[in-house]
């Protein structure tokens, strides 16, 4: 188990890719503490992975409130003695599938300032804990927009442009305590709960559009839950002990180049 003996804070730990990642941590040794606005969701994947002989412990934080946030890591390191990974999968609305020059400022701003507020205050927060043990993984996670121009994503791509340049200025100023800030971007996961919902509710609007997704990509695939939870694994990890300041791409090569004119060969 390459995370024994670690300590994990997840944020969003409720969502579907927030769960999935808590839960690969949990079976890499990590103790999780999970955190969200809804007690039921959190506590459903922690009896998951209770069930599974892994360590949870659920908390109700507000990862959008300054001084929550800072409690409950006070709470952590009181009763665990560190905080040694931070993980941070709070999602917020994003107004989409528009032209840029049909939407309004506030659509366009709003998801840009709610993404950077919680990302800044758990980065922030863990970042302070970890500089007095001079040790801590701190990720996040972003998407394909935050690596290409991507059309009609409203104020998403510049939310996920602003957490990948947040990740790589935090690693410069804590890499000297020893801790190290990584960012992953995600291609989109179709077993995801967003995609499935949108999938069960309109599956001929949707079908289509992970076609062309999928068609983007190098792979001719999409990475599932289960490949960024294995990538956040490995990056908390020792494994990763060289790696910091950098965005890890798990899009498939969908940000490298768009592939959709290559064909898969049989």
């Amino acid at each position: 188990m390459i995370l024994q003996n670690k300590n994990a804070v997840i944020y969003g730990a409720g969502g579907s890719l927030g769960g999935a990642v808590a839960k690969a941590l949990a079976a890499a040794g990590a103790r999780v503490f999970l955190t969200g606005p809804n007690p039921t969701s959190i506590q459903k994947i922690a009896n998951e992975i209770i069930a599974s002989a892994g360590l949870a412990e659920t908390a109700i934080v507000d990862a959008f409130d300054e001084v929550a946030i800072n409690g409950h890591l006070h709470q952590v390191v009181n009763q665990a003695g560190t905080v040694d990974i931070s993980f941070n999968a709070v999602g917020v609305d994003v107004v989409q599938n528009i032209p840029l020059t049909e939407i309004s400022a506030e659509d366009f701003v709003k998801p840009i300032t709610l993404t950077m507020q919680t990302r800044f205050m758990t980065a922030i927060a863990a970042g302070k804990v970890m500089m007095k043990q001079r040790s801590g993984v701190i990720l996040s996670l972003t998407a394909t927009p935050g690596g290409i121009g991507y059309p009609h994503t409203g104020g998403f791509g510049p939310a996920c442009s602003a957490v990948e340049s947040f990740s790589r200025t935090l690693a410069s100023e804590l890499g000297t305590y020893g801790i190290r800030v990584v960012n992953i971007r995600s291609g989109g996961s179709p077993d995801s709960q967003v995609f499935k919902n949108a999938i069960d509710t309109i599956p001929d609007v949707m079908e289509p559009i992970i076609k062309k997704m999928e068609a983007d990509t190098m792979l001719k695939k999409l990475p599932l839950m289960a490949d960024i939870a294995n990538t956040a694994v490995f990056l908390a990890s020792d494994l990763a002990g060289q790696i910091t300041g950098v965005t890890i791409d798990v899009t498939g090569g969908t940000t490298a180049a768009l592939n959709y004119r290559v064909n898969r060969l049989d």
